[in-house]
């Protein structure tokens, strides 16, 4: 019964973690794209914005892929 309130917690976690990464994702292309300065000069930010966000989210969501797949072990 242990095993499988981790499994739920880390599920909803994962759950949670995409749904808010998402969320800030666009708040920061909506912010970016509020400036008045050119396309051209905006797209770098959006780039390293999505690069960054995306990227938290996978080693978070691989980490605890990676804590589920100890837990299955034990």
């Amino acid at each position: 019964m242990k095993n499988v309130k981790k499994f739920a917690i880390i599920t909803w976690s994962k759950r949670f973690i995409t749904v808010s990464a998402i969320l800030l994702w666009g708040f920061i292309l909506w912010s970016i794209s509020k400036s008045s300065a050119p396309f051209m000069e905006q797209a770098p930010y959006c780039m390293v914005s999505t690069m960054l966000v995306f990227g938290l989210l996978s080693a978070a969501y691989k980490g605890l892929d990676y804590w589920g797949e100890n837990q299955k072990k034990r």
